[in-house]
């Protein structure tokens, strides 16, 4: 058993009690896997978008993050994934979360309240400190980019 004292700690404000908190599916689960928040099922048509609310509220500590990532499973099966992936969410935003589906497969996808749409990685954050320069430093692979570094 683990001890979770040294665990960063994520607050959770629930919309109503009815919404379900996000929770690992796993022992070794990298995400908390989130569920839609829905008053009626919401249609994503194919190459469509939609905001999916989560009926949560998050605090999430300081020098942190949440990533809001694909579940791999609705990828390959359905080809529903988080549009903005991943998705940030700052440790001093307060509003309800929600996750930004897209449709890249060629059905109609329907999402019903209760369904797991998304994971929720919670990870460090280094902040840098910004300088302009008016040179660069010279490096091996200078300004090659997109496969410059080979298959």
């Amino acid at each position: 058993m683990s001890d979770n004292s040294s665990l960063p700690v994520l607050g959770i404000l629930k919309k109503t009690p009815r919404v379900q908190l996000p929770r690992y599916e796993s022992e070794g689960a990298a995400g908390l896997d989130l569920r839609a928040f829905l008053d009626e099922p919401l249609i994503i048509p194919p190459l469509g978008r939609r905001r999916v609310p989560t009926g949560l509220m998050l605090e999430i500590p300081r020098g942190f993050e949440g990533q809001v990532r694909p579940r791999s499973g609705l990828a390959f099966r359905q080809g529903i994934t988080v549009l903005n992936a991943p998705g940030t969410i700052d440790s001093d935003y307060r509003g309800e979360l929600e996750v930004l589906l897209i449709n890249l497969g060629a059905e109609p996808f329907t999402v019903h309240d209760g369904d797991r749409i998304a994971q929720l990685v919670i990870a460090p954050v280094c902040r840098a400190s910004v300088v302009e320069k008016y040179t660069l430093s010279e490096t091996g692979r200078g300004a090659g980019g997109f496969g410059s570094t080979g298959m």
